[in-house]
């Protein structure tokens, strides 16, 4: 299983140690793998078993877990007794996956390297089911993102994919517009990843990889973050562990505007925060892609 994933292309998600040493940065790689995302991650465990209690996933079912991160979903679909394949662009990530999944005996669970854009070494029609929550909607060529979702999944599965939705009010949307003013340009040609979140993208994306309009359903969904601590120490886990916002943390700090920066998320975590005193609940809005295959 561990050689499922493995994309050797410069730039494309290659394995750690297997690309030459003058192949260019993969900068989706770089941005995940810094820092520690299973910090944010452990804040959202409860909407992980949610989801997967809504999509229900069953003994023996072949699912792919892609931007699967440390397995907030591929582990609960495990445990129902599915075999479940994550793959992720971040090679801590992966190993952190794998780690959990062996601490809670999971033999049927197993996580590899690769991208979602190219899923090399995955086969056509494998899959009964095909999530990806808040993961593949980062990686370049999204219609890429989308055509490889619709060749490795099986005609009668389901494909179920969550994306951040832009201009939302609630939390994520809100921490990446406010980092966004403070980054450079982005290069030419750039596409958002929001742009995963606007009804009519997603469909027109899916429908280019094959799909029938009517086979693709689109809802507004909620994901909550939970932290057992004020909503100041909740941003600094964004702050110290979170790729993007990292690197928006960075970029306002050569600028002298860090306290800036700081100032506007503080308040919009203030806001959003549902919680007792002492303890953070978020509630964050996303777009839920289901097709039926």
């Amino acid at each position: 299983m561990e050689q499922d994933v493995a994309s050797n292309e410069p730039g494309a998600g290659s394995t750690s140690g297997g690309a030459p040493a003058s192949a260019p940065v993969n900068a989706n790689k770089a941005l995940w793998e810094k820092g520690d995302f299973t910090r944010l991650a452990e804040t959202m465990r409860q909407s992980g078993d949610e989801l997967v209690a809504w999509i229900a996933p069953t003994a023996g079912m072949e699912v792919l877990d892609l931007g699967c991160g440390d397995g907030t979903t591929a582990l609960p679909a495990a445990r129902r007794g599915a075999r479940v394949l994550g793959v992720d662009i971040a090679s801590n990530l992966v190993a952190a996956g794998n780690r959990r999944a062996r601490e809670a005996g999971l033999a049927d669970l197993r996580f590899v390297e690769g991208d979602a854009s190219a899923l090399v070494g995955i086969e056509d029609a494998r899959f009964d089911l095909v999530v990806s929550m808040f993961g593949a909607m980062f990686a370049p060529r999204p219609h890429d993102v989308a055509a490889e979702m619709v060749r490795v999944s099986r005609p009668g599965g389901r494909i179920v994919m969550g994306n951040w939705i832009p201009g939302d009010p609630t939390l994520v949307a809100g921490v990446l517009r406010i980092c966004a003013a403070y980054m450079p340009p982005p290069p030419e040609g750039f596409v958002s990843p929001v742009s995963w979140g606007q009804e009519e993208t997603a469909r027109e994306r899916f429908v280019a990889a094959g799909i029938p309009p009517e086979r693709i359903g689109c809802e507004r969904a909620t994901y909550t973050f939970r932290f057992s601590g004020p909503p100041h120490a909740f941003l600094a886990v964004f702050r110290d562990f979170y790729g993007p916002t990292m690197n928006a943390f960075e970029a306002a700090r050569r600028d002298g505007r860090e306290a800036e920066l700081q100032g506007e998320l503080e308040a919009l975590f203030e806001a959003e925060n549902r919680g007792d005193a002492g303890s953070t609940v978020i509630p964050a809005t996303y777009l839920r892609v289901t097709i039926e295959r």
